[in-house]
């Protein structure tokens, strides 16, 4: 088996985001690993963007107002990982360097995954999981797709409480 040195952690900017990301780098550091974050941000609807064009007459400001939801992610993950950072309390400088690149893609979430867990070279995905029970939901369908197409082990941490 081959060493485990670039792990790509898909988050789906939920509660359950900041624990799933915590055991990602905690894993990237005991396996010297570097590490990938990435949010896929799922592609406006025909009827969401029908809605925009009778709502933004304008075309430059309709265009304007798509762009920027991929600027608030960005914003979003900003925030999150600040608070993360925060909370760390002097462990941070050694597993801030574990972590890489920062991406938002548009695109949907499985196949914005699998192509940049291949383009990446990553030896893993590490992704929370949803909090529904044990049933089918536990997962979601976006999991399930990723687990079933991966090449590289997938590594799903459960939703937790704390």
């Amino acid at each position: 088996m081959s060493k485990l040195k670039t792990l790509l952690y898909a988050t789906d900017l939920s509660e359950n985001s900041a624990y799933a990301f915590r055991y990602a780098l905690e894993l990237a550091e005991k396996l010297d690993a570097h590490l990938h974050l990435l949010h896929a941000l799922e592609p406006l609807s025909e009827e969401a963007r029908m809605t925009l064009q009778l709502f933004i007459q304008n075309a430059k400001t309709r265009n304007e107002a798509m762009n920027r939801r991929e600027e608030t992610a960005r914003a979003l993950i900003a925030e999150r990982q600040k608070e993360f950072w925060d909370q760390m309390n002097g462990k941070d400088d050694a597993l801030r360097a574990r972590v890489g690149e920062v991406e938002v893609v548009e695109g949907f979430a499985a196949e914005v995954i699998l192509h940049r867990a291949e383009s990446l070279g990553a030896d893993m995905i590490i992704m929370g999981s949803h909090r529904h029970g044990i049933s089918h939901t536990f997962l979601g369908q976006m999991a399930k797709r990723v687990l079933r197409r991966a090449r590289v082990p997938v590594l799903i941490v459960p939703y937790t409480e704390e």
